[in-house]
């Protein structure tokens, strides 16, 4: 057996001045910024802002009129709300490298046990964020669409304005990005011994209340869209107790490290 007074720390000789940690902050978010304009530069040439408004504009197109169009307000919409759409898609098609960015900033601080376990936990975010935007895209929107323009009376001409339209789906891409990082919250929470695996499954009920009211909160004020985002919520909070139940149960395989083989008698 080691001595403990002869063991050293992983992490000594390892700590920097404050202003290094600044400059390497600053690299850091010099280097997002120009992976973002990169991703920016792509979807400029290919499919364009023109594009992926059309393509963003697909589930509500379907529940217009024929040949209807959504339209533009503002003196300056037609200009600045491709750009923005734009800026939104170069940032979400950037966001595994802003999370590298920030997996680089933080790793040296990080154990190798810790860094072990971090690299899968933002793959895994990064990956639920796109399965949560994917999930409103092809499936939310177009049942919401479907389920409002049925209350559309028939003297009225359902041409919603580009600018409302865009701000709508862009709250409900970052709702349900957010939204689908519940098991990862719920494994952190753990893994921080913040809560037990018993505690979590003792406030599910409670979680459940919690999901329809944040739902309620942050999506329009229809039953699909609710639904839509409280009930994944909840089948994550029980992934989430799973992961968690699983780190708990085997530790040495979720840190990386590699458990020893107990003595022959």
């Amino acid at each position: 057996m080691s001595d403990p007074d002869t063991s050293t720390d992983e992490l000594a000789g390892t700590e920097q001045p404050f202003v290094q940690h600044l400059m390497e902050l600053r690299d850091r978010l010099l280097y997002g910024m120009a992976g973002l304009g990169i991703c920016m530069v792509l979807l400029a040439i290919w499919p364009g802002p023109s594009g992926l408004i059309d393509l963003i504009a697909v589930p509500i197109r379907a529940h217009m009129p024929p040949d209807a169009k959504l339209i533009a307000v503002g003196v300056f919409s037609p200009f600045f709300i491709p750009l923005k759409v734009l800026a939104m898609a170069a940032l979400l098609l950037s966001l595994p490298w802003w999370m590298y960015q920030i997996w680089a900033f933080v790793a040296p601080g990080l154990y190798s046990n810790e860094k072990r376990f971090a690299v899968p936990l933002i793959v895994l975010g990064s990956s639920l964020a796109y399965v949560g935007i994917a999930f409103v895209q092809f499936f939310v929107l177009d049942r919401m669409f479907g389920f409002i323009q049925q209350f559309t009376p028939e003297s009225v001409a359902a041409t919603p304005d580009i600018a409302s339209y865009v701000e709508a789906i862009l709250s409900l891409y970052l709702a349900f990005g957010l939204a689908f990082q519940v098991p990862i919250v719920v494994v952190l929470l753990v893994k921080m011994n913040m809560v037990s695996v018993k505690q979590l499954k003792d406030f599910r009920g409670y979680f459940i209340v919690v999901a329809f009211v944040i739902a309620a909160i942050v999506t329009p004020p229809d039953v699909i869209s609710q639904l839509a985002l409280a009930v994944p919520m909840c089948l994550l909070y029980e992934l989430g107790i799973w992961g968690a139940h699983w780190f708990i149960k085997h530790p040495a395989d979720a840190d990386g490290s590699e458990k020893e083989e107990p003595a022959s008698q």
